[in-house]
């Protein structure tokens, strides 16, 4: 099966493309995606405009202080894919155990077949605290990963981001003056003391896809953060301590894991941060149980039920199973929801021969078909539209970065002040410790176009 970059590419140039699965269509949401990123980079140098670059986030706007990516050498950016292979094949072979390459599942192929350990931010984030023998982990992922992995490393070592304009948008939707102003109008509805049972009012929880200064807020006001892996566990943990839970960035696995626990869904009120209590009413934040940020991630709000819909009319019996990034609906009309850790799961446990409709981040999904032809797995939005941060890192980055470091010279290092990771470790430690429940894909049959 070719990779995503590839059948990008093709369709921008309008040639044939691959035999994919019958019936789904083959388009890119965005024809910039077939250009090298550093034309990104150098169009937001010249405009003073950082963006996300083409993909799902493409219409999101990046906050003034975005990191930028300064210009990749030439040499790079001429380089064949075969040039750039040898020369990364190259330098990891002279570095040995002085580099580890963590790569994200939602990578490109490209960069994914150089990477040393593969996998979610929860096990990323274990891997970076574990591989105390490299001198440099070269994370493929976006920044709040390699802060994350700053952190949880040892002093000696130097974490580096190929392309440091490789952010989140969903992590830039909560900011810390944001969570800070929220958090004193909080304190001022619900006060500081602890009730009989000795739980706070509230409790602070952050998706891993927060920033750093974000991760500290929580451990210094006894919260903790979570992954899509461990989000139940985590509030769990939370409800033990406080009386309420304050979740963000991202609205959607907060309320899709808070259902999932039996939480109503009139005690999950959003939380607007640019009107007073949110937008909400006096008396509905005394009735909260889950506070949400109105956040979201721009790749699996894309999903739809009408796409489940069409799935179960073209491919009887498919078996949908998505992200809990997705909107509610979604959720809900899906046979299962699970972390990218989860889905592969399923589909490793599957007998041969079944359908998988999959909603998460078409890379990691194209990848999982190529890995397991003996079933049919196809991504739910038929639209090729990657995630826009993730596609920033290319084998060109990899390769400046990695000879680099065979020179002596450590590029785009990410370097959090001890100031932020001292407390931001304490809510980490408390998220790595939150181990994710053991849960079986599930064995009951799909639902069927009339049932959903």
């Amino acid at each position: 099966m070719s990779s995503v970059n590839n059948t990008i590419q093709l369709i921008t140039r309008e040639q044939a493309l691959p035999v994919g699965v019958p019936g789904r269509a083959q388009e890119s949401c965005d024809d910039d995606l077939a250009q090298g990123p550093w034309e990104f980079d150098l169009a937001e140098a010249l405009a003073g405009i950082p963006g996300y670059g083409p993909g799902a986030s493409n219409e999101d706007i990046a906050p003034a202080a975005t990191p930028q990516q300064g210009q990749l050498p030439q040499e790079y950016k001429d380089a064949s894919d075969a040039e750039l292979e040898s020369r990364i094949l190259a330098a990891k072979a002279e570095l040995g155990e002085r580099v580890v390459v963590l790569g994200h599942f939602y990578q490109r192929d490209e960069v994914v077949q150089f990477a040393d350990f593969v996998g979610d931010s929860f096990q990323l984030a274990n891997a970076a605290k574990n591989r105390k023998e490299a001198e440099a982990i070269v994370f493929c992922g976006v920044h709040f990963m390699a802060e994350t992995a700053d952190m949880l490393s040892g002093s000696h070592q130097s974490v580096i981001l190929p392309n440091l304009a490789a952010g989140c948008s969903m992590a830039d939707m909560a900011d810390l003056p944001s969570v800070e102003a929220c958090w004193a109008e909080l304190e001022a509805l619900y006060g500081t003391e602890p009730d009989a049972d000795g739980r706070v009012p509230v409790i602070p929880v952050t998706y891993m896809n927060s920033s750093a200064a974000l991760k500290a807020f929580c451990g210094e006001h006894g919260g903790i953060v979570c992954t899509s892996s461990n989000a139940s566990t985590v509030l769990e943990w939370a409800y033990e301590r406080g009386q309420r839970v304050l979740f963000f960035p991202d609205q959607h696995l907060g309320r899709n894991t808070a259902k999932a626990m039996g939480i109503a869904l009139e005690h999950m009120p959003l939380w607007n941060p640019r009107m007073p209590l949110g937008g909400n009413s006096e008396q509905v934040m005394q009735d909260a149980k889950v506070v949400l940020w109105q956040g979201f991630c721009s790749v699996h709000k894309r999903f739809t039920v009408a796409q489940i819909e069409q799935a179960r009319v073209d491919f009887p019996g498919v078996r949908v199973v998505v992200h809990p990034e997705c909107p509610m609906e979604v959720v809900d009309a899906a046979d299962e929801a699970g972390s990218t850790d989860y889905i592969l799961k399923a589909i490793q446990g599957a007998p041969d021969g079944t359908t998988f409709a999959i909603g998460t981040e078409i890379n990691m999904v194209n990848r999982l078909a190529a890995q397991y032809p003996q079933h049919t797995i196809f991504c739910l939005d038929p639209v090729i539209c990657p995630c826009s941060t993730m596609y920033r890192i290319h084998p060109g980055y990899l390769a400046w970065v990695l000879e680099g470091l065979v020179a002596g010279v450590v590029h785009n290092q990410i370097t959090v002040p001890e100031a932020t990771a001292v407390n931001a470790r304490i809510a980490l430690e408390r998220m790595l410790a939150a181990l994710p429940k053991i849960t079986e894909p599930k064995t009951t049959e799909p639902k069927t176009a009339a049932s959903a």
